[in-house]
C-alpha cells in the first residue's frame, strides 16, 4: 500500500499534526534548544541527535498499517496535556532541566492521542515512547555508580590478594594511588546500552517477555562490565608498573572492552530473534473502521490543544516579573553568645557552590579553643545560571587538588526546637597535613529548613508561582575532626548558640527584597 490518497483523512490530519508540533516547539524553543546544547557538548548524550530520526523511521515502517486506520480526535487527552504543561511551568520556575524537558517531550507525544486517537497512538506507542530517550537524563546516578564501582574494584583487588587502603572513592595499592572519578562511573555505558538495547529488543522480538528480559540484560551487563573494566584497568596499571591503562589509553581500553561485551550480548540475543515485520502485524480491529472523520471537530480540538500548549508559557511570562529583584541581599557577621569571631582563618576550605547572589564565610572560637567555621550561600532570582540546588553545587569537586570527600550521610540534630536531619560529610585534606573536617549543611528556603533537594525545588517553584520570591540559602557549619573537643559536640554547641542570629539575618535579607 502506498501513501494515503488525496481522499484520505490523513491528507488533512497530517498538516494539522505538523502545525501543532511546530506550535509547541515555538513556545518551548528555549527548552528544546537547551536539550540540543546538551546533546552537542556532552558525549554521554550525543546519541540523542538520532532519537527523533529513529522514532520517525519506526513510524514510517508502519505507514501501510496506519493508512488503514482513520484518525479520530480525542479531547479527553487534553487533560494530560494540561498536566504536562503545568509540570513544565513548575520545572521552569524551579530551573530543573529534566522536568521541563520531559514535559516538552510529553507535550509533543500527547499530540498523537489528542488528534489521532487511542488506536493509532497504541500502534506507534513504542516510537512515541522512544522519544523520551532524547531527554538528557541519568547523570544523577553518577555518585551512586561511582561508589559501587569503587566497592567492586576494591573487593576484587583484595580477592586477588592485593592489599588496599581505601577512603571514599580514593584507594591505595602497593604500586600507586587510584581514584574513581566521573569517567569511571559507567553512566555513559549504561545510558548507551539502555537506548540501543531497548531499540534492539523492539525490532527483534515480538514477545513482551523477551523484550523485557533483553532490556533487563541491557541494564545489568553495562553495570557489571564497568566494574570489570575498572578492575582490569587497575590490574593492568599494577602489573605493568603504571605504564599501561593510564592517561588517555585508560578510557580507550574501557570503551573497547565495553564494545566487545555489548556485541557479545547482541550476538547471543539474535539466537532468539522473532519475525517483527510491521507489514505482517495487523490489528484485528483494523477491519472495522473508526467513525467517519469529522474535519470540523478535529479543527476545534486542535485549536483547544494549541491553547493548552501555549498557556503555561504565557503564565510564566506573567509570573516572572513579580518575583524579579536586582538587589543583592546583604549578609553580615553575627554575634554568637560564647563564641568570638576571629580574623585568623585556619581552615582553608570553601564549598564549590556556583554563582550565589551573595555569600559569607567566617570562623569562631570559644574559650576552650574549639574552632568552628560557617559558610552561607544566599540565592535570589534563581534560574539556570544561578540556583541553590544543582548537581554542580557540591562540597568538593571530584578533581579537587586540596580536599577529598571520604564519608557522608545524614545526622539528626535539634534546631529551633525541631528535629532536623542534616547532611554530615567528612573531608580530608590532600597532602601531608592530613587535616580532616566534619561538615554539616542544610537549606533555608523562604524561612523553611530542609535537606531534601527535591523538596527544596518544590518550595522554590511554589514560592515563585505565588509571587513570594525565591530566596534560599545553604547553611554550612564545620570543624576539625581532630581539633579540641569531640567534633559533633562542638558543632551542636555552636549551632544551638548561633542559629537564632543566623535565622534572623536570613529573614531580614528576604524581607528587604
Amino acid at each position: 500500500m502506498n501513501l494515503p490518497s488525496a481522499k484520505s483523512p490523513w491528507t488533512t490530519t497530517l498538516p494539522i499534526v505538523l502545525a501543532l508540533v511546530a506550535w509547541t516547539l515555538f513556545w518551548y524553543r528555549d527548552t528544546a534548544l537547551a536539550m540540543v546544547e546538551i546533546w552537542w557538548r556532552s558525549e554521554t548524550f550525543n546519541h540523542a541527535f538520532l532519537v527523533p530520526l529513529i522514532s520517525l523511521w519506526l513510524i514510517w515502517r508502519q505507514r501501510h498499517v496506519l493508512a488503514e486506520v482513520r484518525p479520530v480526535a480525542s479531547p479527553l487527552w487534553l487533560i494530560l496535556m494540561a498536566g504536562a504543561g503545568f509540570a513544565w511551568l513548575m520545572g521552569e520556575l524551579a530551573a530543573v532541566n529534566a522536568v521541563t524537558q520531559f514535559a516538552l517531550v510529553g507535550l509533543l507525544v500527547l499530540i498523537s492521542p489528542v488528534l489521532l486517537g487511542g488506536r493509532i497512538t497504541w500502534q506507534i506507542s513504542f516510537a512515541l515512547a522512544f522519544l523520551f530517550f532524547a531527554v538528557p537524563f541519568g547523570e544523577f546516578m553518577m555518585p551512586m555508580m561511582m561508589q559501587h564501582t569503587a566497592d567492586f574494584t576494591v573487593f576484587a583487588l583484595r580477592l586477588t590478594g592485593i592489599p588496599v587502603y581505601r577512603e571514599g572513592l580514593q584507594f591505595v595499592i602497593p604500586s600507586g594511588n587510584w581514584s574513581v572519578v566521573e569517567a569511571c562511573s559507567g553512566v555513559r555505558y549504561l545510558i548507551a546500552s539502555i537506548v540501543v538495547g531497548t531499540l534492539y529488543a523492539y525490532i527483534n522480538y515480538r514477545s513482551l517477555k523477551r523484550r523485557l528480559i533483553f532490556i533487563g540484560v541491557s541494564i545489568l551487563v553495562p553495570l557489571v562490565a564497568n566494574w570489570l573494566r575498572a578492575y582490569i584497568i587497575v590490574m593492568l596499571g599494577h602489573l605493568s608498573g603504571n605504564t599501561l591503562a593510564v592517561g588517555v589509553d585508560h578510557l580507550i581500553y574501557g570503551w573497547v572492552f565495553f564494545g566487545v561485551v555489548i556485541m557479545i550480548v547482541f550476538a547471543i540475543g539474535m539466537r532468539w530473534a522473532e519475525n517483527t515485520d510491521p507489514t505482517s502485524i495487523r490489528q484485528a480491529s483494523d477491519a472495522a473502521p473508526a467513525p467517519a472523520h469529522a474535519a470540523g471537530r478535529q479543527g476545534i480540538i486542535a485549536l483547544l490543544a494549541a491553547g493548552v500548549i501555549a498557556a503555561p508559557a504565557v503564565w510564566l511570562s506573567a509570573v516572572s516579573p513579580s518575583v524579579g529583584s536586582e538587589s543583592a541581599p546583604g549578609l553580615a557577621p553575627v554575634e554568637v553568645v560564647g563564641w568570638a569571631m576571629t580574623d585568623e582563618r585556619k581552615i582553608d576550605w570553601k564549598p564549590a557552590y556556583d554563582n550565589p547572589s551573595t555569600e559569607w564565610q567566617g570562623e569562631f572560637v570559644d574559650a576552650s579553643g574549639r574552632r568552628v567555621g560557617i559558610y552561607l550561600g544566599y540565592y535570589r532570582d534563581q534560574g539556570y545560571t544561578r540556583k541553590l540546588v544543582s548537581s554542580q553545587n557540591v562540597l568538593v569537586v571530584s578533581k579537587d587538588e586540596h580536599w577529598a570527600k571520604v564519608a557522608g550521610g545524614h545526622q539528626e540534630i535539634r534546631l529551633s526546637g525541631e528535629t532536623l536531619h542534616v547532611l554530615r560529610t567528612e573531608l580530608r585534606a590532600m597532602g601531608p597535613a592530613e587535616q580532616r573536617l566534619i561538615v554539616r549543611h542544610w537549606y533555608w528556603v523562604g524561612g523553611r529548613l530542609e535537606t531534601r533537594p527535591a523538596v527544596v525545588k518544590i518550595y522554590t517553584a511554589l514560592d515563585k508561582l505565588l509571587g513570594r520570591g525565591d530566596d534560599g540559602a545553604v547553611v554550612m557549619v564545620y570543624t576539625e575532626k581532630n581539633g579540641p573537643g569531640e567534633p559533633d559536640a562542638t558543632l551542636d554547641a555552636f549551632t544551638e548558640a548561633a542559629w537564632p542570629a543566623l535565622a534572623r539575618m536570613l529573614d531580614t535579607a528576604k524581607a528587604r527584597r
